[in-house]
């Protein structure tokens, strides 16, 4: 990797913001873990079960925020700025569509959710609690994801920035307050959760809103259709690679709260390292669907290159960092000797996937930015396929938390090698609007 590049400014520019609003994202259950895990056993283990069906299905429709990004940033390459903005007020109906929706299917479907996931006794109550009482902000929260795609698309990365760490500030007060002043235990986070979000909707709205010109707010099918058309094949895409996930929590729910607890750690910290990697891969779907949209595809695969390789980078800093920390930052989640045995099982596997990590979120932002969206969703089920056959290996063979650690390394694996072949080949480099 050459140590400058004449992208490395925009990236830079690009990725230092994202990487502040994606790195608070994940603080939301961050921050409920290290409260809720000193509440009892119990009650990290529920937090694990409701942390794995909230951001399952939370997760696969990202298709909001990344679809919207590749599409405005194409757009506005092109010069066509007036689509540009009716993109964001699609953001909006779309966002709020599906977030009502799928608020009240969770707060349905809450118990079997759980029991799926392996839940049982006092655990399996507190997570079919918390999943009802988090269902009450998910319209926000898509609203916030539908708007940070919008206001990406157009590089406008502070507004979203300030949004977000406001609405972490805010659930942080509401927690410790709900939580240890008012005695709510488990419910009280949840609640803190929820109204965080629900002020984060409306501040996303608010912003969108006014930055349209008159007639520009109404539903506008044609444009709809074609965020849902790149949608559908990252919906498709989120869906295998959550679907893995909540199989690995799964898996190591049925062998013991120990483990499901040890998971809970690993992975949300596993979710917000891989946010802070994603940062780059925001950059790559902003400059690489502007200039694609612009004609320019031998910029479009140079920085592409270049935010591959500052991702590794980042990757292999965070596996260092991981190794020489791994006891000391389970301890601030939890005291469970138990819980802490496991975790020091997956550790070393959880550090040194974190340069693989890189590699394949910036090859994933690349392709989205080109709107490559059929081949991002085959290969990622391909991936999925093979994690999925090692996950239900190790529960037949009892392997423990290290098999269900090792089928998500060899997941991350499998994407990774199927993803460079694609950027190597080039295809992805289709140039325009229309």
């Amino acid at each position: 990797m050459r140590l400058r590049s004449p992208h490395d400014r925009e990236i830079f520019r690009l990725a230092v913001p994202a990487l502040g609003a994606l790195a608070a994202e994940p603080l939301y259950l961050l921050v409920d873990t290290a409260i809720v895990g000193h509440l009892g056993r119990s009650q990290l283990a529920a937090l694990g079960i409701a942390a794995a069906i909230l951001g399952g299905v939370f997760a696969i429709f990202n298709f909001l925020q990344y679809g919207m990004t590749a599409q405005v940033a194409r757009a506005g390459g092109a010069g066509e700025t007036a689509i540009a903005r009716r993109l964001g007020a699609q953001a909006v109906w779309l966002s709020l569509a599906f977030g009502i929706a799928v608020s009240a299917l969770l707060a349905i479907f809450a118990e079997p959710l759980v029991a799926l996931m392996g839940g049982e006794g006092q655990a399996a109550d507190y997570a079919v609690t918390y999943v009802r009482i988090a269902a009450v902000g998910f319209p926000a929260a898509f609203l916030a994801l539908g708007g940070q795609g919008y206001l990406r698309g157009i590089s406008d990365l502070r507004t979203p920035l300030l949004i977000v760490i406001a609405g972490n500030a805010l659930n942080v007060v509401l927690e410790v307050l709900f939580v240890y002043g008012f005695g709510w235990g488990i419910e009280g986070s949840a609640w803190g959760t929820a109204i965080a979000q629900l002020g984060m909707g409306a501040a996303f709205v608010f912003v969108i809103l006014r930055g349209l010109r008159a007639g520009e707010a109404r539903p506008r099918l044609q444009l709809a259709r074609r965020v849902l058309w790149l949608g559908k094949w990252i919906f498709l895409r989120t869906s295998a690679l959550m679907g893995s996930f909540v199989l690995a929590g799964a898996v190591a729910t049925r062998f013991g709260e120990a483990s499901i607890g040890a998971h809970q750690i690993a992975f949300q910290l596993f979710i917000f390292l891989a946010l802070v990697l994603d940062s780059v891969a925001i950059a790559g779907q902003i400059i690489v669907g502007r200039e694609l949209g612009a004609g320019r595809t031998e910029r479009a695969y140079a920085a592409g290159e270049r935010m591959i390789w500052l991702s590794v980078a980042a990757g292999g800093a965070f596996a260092l960092v991981m190794l020489a920390l791994g006891g000391v930052l389970p301890r601030i989640f939890t005291g469970d000797a138990a819980v802490l045995d496991e975790t020091a099982l997956l550790w070393p596997l959880f550090a040194l996937m974190q340069p693989l990590n890189g590699a394949v979120f910036a090859l994933d932002g690349v392709l989205i930015g080109a709107s490559d969206g059929p081949y991002l969703a085959v290969s990622m089920v391909i991936a999925f396929v093979v994690c999925a056959l090692v996950l239900l290996a190790s529960l037949a063979g009892d392997w423990g938390i290290r098999g269900v650690w090792a089928a998500l390394v060899i997941l991350i694996a499998v994407r990774l090698v199927l993803m460079a072949a694609r950027f190597r080949r080039g295809r992805w480099l289709v140039t325009g609007w229309a």
